[in-house]
């Protein structure tokens, strides 16, 4: 293997141009007047273009919405003219299950990457070189050189003494005779076993399920929050479980494990240890998702929701500041008695998170504290 001339720029793949109709991950990196200039960071950040009429299915109100500077995300390629390297892609025609796939493949993509490169910076190789002696040959072999590389923390003679490269020498004859030698020298072998066993160790995977919870009863906020800490005690040490609030009545339950089997039975031990409690006090729980590995898009999705649902909660809460701050709950409230003249009970029907309430009973002003969240019915008893 040549160790003169040190390059560390190469495609991650053999092919040197992506297939028609195959997702890539690219990167935006300018705006034109009709489309945006991207980089395929798959394949050495070769330019392609994405025509704004290609961002999206439907009516375009705004570009920067569909389409940022400095965003990473899979497209699908239509056009490759190879003679002159031009590359169209689409944004509009990539499904959620390309997308997927895409994002799979790119993250085994890059870590492999990430090895080779630090191999070759380290011992002053050409990384194209390395590549087409170990990484191409494994990408062929296996798939996925990301699967030969699982192979090679356990197993590494099994794996890289396979790989062989010809040379060519002059014979005692004088005659020219081809040889297959090891592909790799034993300081390459060592280095790449060490970097692939420092950076393959197993990742643990998120695993989420999505939930309504509602309860109407007196007490209805205690009563969901026994739940969330009855669904939390269903966890482990090695499988802990969280429950957080998205948005009255949506919770989100997660946990992270190496085992997905383990970690989705123990989320669903969660939601059936929430589920009895809140039903013994008349509430109810709906799985809307049920529990799965979820990817890193999707957890940042969610992030980026809660966040979103923050704001707009504190742009609430500075509205509530107002003339008509003695009617602090979110929501409608509609107070009528059960019947007319003197009663023993009064219904309050609101929605949304009831802070306080104040209820003119008779002459008596009567404030109201009762933390209610999700919306219901309150009976207050007569005074």
């Amino acid at each position: 293997m040549a160790t003169n001339g040190m390059n560390l720029e190469c495609r991650m793949y053999e092919a040197k141009y992506p297939e028609v109709d195959h997702a890539v991950m690219i990167q935006v990196k300018s705006m034109a007047d009709s489309g945006a200039y991207v980089s395929l960071l798959e394949y050495n950040n070769i330019e392609g273009m994405i025509l704004f009429s290609e961002l999206s299915r439907r009516r375009i109100r705004s570009i920067s919405s569909l389409i940022k500077v400095g965003r990473i995300e899979p497209v699908m390629v239509l056009r490759v003219d190879k003679e002159k390297g031009y590359i169209d892609l689409s944004k509009r025609r990539v499904s959620e299950e390309d997308i997927q796939g895409c994002e799979e493949r790119f993250n085994k993509s890059k870590l492999v990457h990430s090895i080779m490169r630090h191999v070759a910076e380290t011992l002053k190789l050409d990384l194209e070189d390395l590549y087409i002696h170990v990484g191409w040959p494994l990408y062929r072999k296996y798939g996925h050189a990301f699967e030969a590389f699982k192979l090679i923390v356990t197993d590494p003679d099994s794996v890289l003494d396979s790989l062989t490269r010809e040379v060519k020498e002059i014979g005692p004859d004088g005659q020219e005779v081809t040889k297959l030698v090891p592909a790799i020298t034993d300081e390459v072998k060592d280095s790449l076993v060490k970097n692939i066993r420092r950076r393959m160790t197993p990742q643990p995977l998120k695993i989420r399920a999505d939930i309504e919870m509602k309860c109407f009863q007196f007490d209805g906020v205690l009563h969901i929050k026994e739940a969330m800490r009855k669904a939390e005690a269903a966890g482990n040490a090695d499988c802990p479980v969280k429950i957080k609030l998205v948005a009255p009545p949506a919770y989100v339950l997660n946990t992270q494990t190496l085992d997905k089997e383990q970690g989705i039975a123990i989320l669903n031990n969660a939601i059936e240890a929430c589920t009895k409690e809140i039903e013994r006090h008349k509430g109810k729980l709906t799985v809307k998702e049920a529990a799965r590995a979820v990817s890193e898009r999707e957890d940042k999705l969610l992030a980026e929701h809660m966040a979103k649902l923050g704001r707009e909660n504190e742009e609430i809460s500075g509205d509530e500041d107002s003339e008509e701050e003695e009617d602090t709950g979110m929501g409608d409230v509609d107070l009528e008695n059960s019947r007319t003249g003197i009663t023993d009970l009064l219904f309050v029907n609101f929605s949304g998170w009831l802070k306080q309430l104040h209820v003119l009973w008779g002459s008596e002003l009567i404030a109201i504290e009762p933390e209610f969240m999700g919306g219901g019915t309150l009976t207050i008893p007569k005074v």
